[in-house]
């Protein structure tokens, strides 16, 4: 009978040493009950880095909101900018690679999406036309008004002379006398010193004719007038990307959606406060920047609806010059097609 309790002893021992031994084991926090132990060990994951180009202007104040943020650290992605007055630099540097994203004209895009052979894509439309016959002639209120009447602008062989021909032409116009200068600083120069009483200029050159010369008043919002005919909106200004590096980083690229398209959105909303961070960012002085902003068209479009308009103004451009667009229309692979980051992911 000794021996017997003995043995059951020894076998009780041995099985709470076990149990004992089998509630130690879990050493993991992770996978630790206990609510005072945290549990997400994970580090948060790494942002990407994205080389983005920014013109001065109407397609960079559209920017503000994501270059401040970019420099706090709450943006999205890390963003390396460049940011200069003139698409030519941004060009080169998308076919080099230095650049992954960048503001370019929308005809612009098309070319380099013929010449890379399909390496540039856009992304988004961030500006519509930004284009304004201005005159003194208070008569002039359509452009069946124009008629007769001689109109100075820059842009020679640009959209912006393809843009002004189209309107003409389908509002049944064919008389007025179009002279070009270099530049659009020279227009407004030649107009204030009472050389040309009607002009064409883009913003933010419309507020700083009505600063310089009080006496011109904006007579025709070409945008208006293009949106009027029903053939889609008038996208003279987009975002592009490089196809490898949307391909190879679709998060990114979604991400840089989300930022841009907040940052118009507060840009639209908050002029006054936007036009701070404008000039801060050294793409236009405040003063000129608020003023600007009502009529500058800022706006996000992407997606099939970016292409159901960029593919008809491009259209449009084709008629008046196959080369404006890279010598014939862009098929569907132009196209970035991701409409929500959770598409692109």
């Amino acid at each position: 009978m000794k021996k017997i309790t003995a043995v059951i002893s020894v076998l009780l021992a041995l099985a709470l040493l076990f149990c004992a031994c089998g509630k130690t084991q879990n050493t993991d926090p992770s996978e630790s009950t206990d609510p005072a132990v945290p549990t997400d060990t994970a580090e948060p994951a790494e942002k990407a880095s994205v080389n983005l180009g920014l013109l001065k202007g109407p397609t960079g104040m559209g920017a503000a909101l994501l270059l401040d943020e970019n420099e706090k650290g709450k943006a999205r992605n890390n963003y390396n900018v460049t940011l200069v007055g003139a698409p030519d630099a941004l060009q080169a540097a998308m076919i080099s690679g230095e650049l992954d994203i960048a503001a370019l004209p929308s005809n612009v895009a098309a070319v380099l999406y013929a010449k890379t052979e399909g390496k540039v894509q856009i992304l988004a439309v961030n500006t519509l036309g930004v284009l304004y016959v201005m005159s003194r002639d208070a008569s002039i209120k359509s452009f069946a008004d124009l008629a007769g009447k001689t109109v100075l602008s820059a842009g020679q062989g640009t959209t912006a002379e393809y843009v002004l021909n189209y309107l003409l032409e389908k509002n049944g116009v064919t008389d007025v006398n179009i002279e070009f200068a270099a530049e659009h600083a020279e227009v407004l120069t030649k107009a204030a010193a009472g050389d040309y009483d009607t002009v064409l200029l883009p913003e933010p050159f419309v507020t700083q004719m009505k600063n310089t010369d009080a006496s011109f008043e904006t007579a025709l919002d070409l945008t208006a007038e293009w949106n009027a005919l029903g053939g889609g909106a008038l996208t003279m200004g987009c975002i592009a990307v490089r196809k490898a590096f949307a391909d190879e980083n679709p998060g990114a690229v979604a991400d840089f959606l989300a930022d841009y398209e907040e940052s118009i959105g507060y840009v639209n909303a908050s002029p006054a406060e936007a036009a701070q961070l404008i000039e801060t960012y050294e793409i236009a002085k405040a003063a000129i920047a608020e003023s600007a902003l009502p009529r500058c068209n800022i706006t996000f479009m992407a997606g099939e609806t970016m292409k159901e308009n960029v593919s008809a103004y491009l259209g449009v451009l084709a008629q008046a010059n196959p080369q404006s667009v890279g010598g014939s229309l862009p098929d569907d692979g132009f196209y970035y097609i991701a409409q929500s980051p959770a598409d692109a992911k």
